[in-house]
């Protein structure tokens, strides 16, 4: 009989922690573009880098729900 141990545990949940950790990440980057869209009034130059990452997550997060069977 196998025994498993706590990283055997670990690396099966790794993709929905990194799954976890996009959707935090993608949260407050949409929360930092909307704070500068309210103080600064040329903002688009300032969260065009953010939106771009935003997108990333949004595709990296996608192949995860797909891999994980979640859509």
């Amino acid at each position: 009989m196998k025994s498993f141990t706590n990283n055997d545990h670990k690396s099966e949940n790794s993709p929905f922690d990194n799954y976890k950790s996009l959707i935090s990440t993608e949260f407050e980057l949409i929360q930092r573009v909307f704070e500068i869209r309210q103080n600064f009034s040329d903002s688009e130059r300032l969260v065009e880098p953010i939106l771009q990452r935003i997108r990333k997550i949004r595709s990296e997060k996608l192949l995860l729900e797909k891999n994980l069977n979640l859509i």
